[in-house]
């Protein structure tokens, strides 16, 4: 896998929004933790997408490029695509919603603990696996 620029950029800043995410955890602010796991999970598969030379869409959720993909992709990691592309299409969904709320949802009254362990469970999963294919482990 060709490591470009931009790819790494994507990867780095993954890397250091899950940092950032501890300290929202930290605080018990679960929408916030909800909401960067997505980000950061974007970020990540953005960035592997581009290393496989797969240029990904201007938008947040690449589950289905993912799916569609998957040979292109690093052999070592493509049994994890389903599993990848679920955490995307999951937190895609929680994404605005965990941010804006809504008229009958206030965001730091409806996101609990369960619901950002999750989030993380997910990003730390995805983080991992996309290190992996990059030959990285910092």
């Amino acid at each position: 896998m060709s490591k470009d620029a931009l790819a790494r950029d994507h990867l780095f800043r993954a890397t250091v929004r899950r940092e950032a995410i501890a300290v929202l955890f930290c605080r018990n602010s679960w929408a916030d933790v909800v909401r960067e796991c997505h980000k950061a999970i974007e970020l990540a598969l953005k960035g592997l997408l581009r290393a496989s030379r797969i240029d990904p869409p201007r938008i947040h959720d690449v589950s289905d490029v993912l799916l569609g993909s998957r040979q292109a992709l690093p052999a070592a990691i493509r049994g994890q695509v389903p599993r990848l592309a679920e955490a995307s299409r999951r937190l895609r969904r929680d994404r605005e919603l965990a941010f804006y709320g809504a008229e009958d949802l206030v965001p730091s009254a409806f996101y609990q603990k369960e619901d950002a362990a999750a989030a993380l469970k997910d990003a730390d999963f995805v983080l991992a696996t996309v290190k992996a294919a990059f030959g990285s482990t910092d």
